[in-house]
């Protein structure tokens, strides 16, 4: 067996591989740690990423619900703005159409006796424009004297009562 040449090819062999080995296995070994550092980095990195992407989803979701909620807030405020601006617009407007309905009764019933008072002071002249003519046409002086004084003595016992 040591004499055989074969065997000490073999042996040589083994040692070669073995001293070629160990350093090649020293880079290779460097080499893929490199590689893995530098994964793990990329897998830190991109975890740090995801994680502030989530805070950042969650902060932005709290804000989104806040803003909804200001919203709705907001609307239900205008809402009872708006209500309470058109009761208040009714209300006025009720007021307005009242007072000029009674400024238009007022203004008809002064219209009325106004039309009234001239119908009668017309009446009441044509009434003495037609007593005179009729008087003067029909009636001698001493007539028109002695109606001239029943008048007076009607006239006179009307103011003492």
């Amino acid at each position: 067996m040591f004499a055989d040449p074969q065997f000490w090819v073999f042996i040589a062999f083994i040692i070669f591989v073995g001293i070629i080995f160990n350093p090649t296995r020293k880079i290779l070994s460097k080499s893929l740690d490199s590689k893995i550092h530098d994964i793990k980095e990329s897998i830190d990195q991109a975890e740090k990423l995801k994680n502030e992407s989530q805070q950042t989803l969650s902060e932005i979701k709290k804000k989104q619900k806040e803003v909804k909620q200001e919203i709705i807030i907001i609307e239900k405020e205008t809402k009872d703005k708006i209500s309470l601006i058109e009761n208040n617009s009714h209300i006025k407007l009720k007021e307005l159409i009242n007072k000029r309905n009674e400024l238009a009764k007022i203004k008809i019933d002064q219209m009325t006796r106004d039309a009234n008072i001239n119908v009668q002071k017309y009446i009441a002249q044509t009434a003495i424009t037609a007593t005179i003519d009729i008087l003067e046409k029909k009636l001698n002086d001493k007539e028109k004297q002695n109606l001239i004084n029943q008048s007076m003595k009607e006239l006179n016992s009307a103011l003492k009562n």
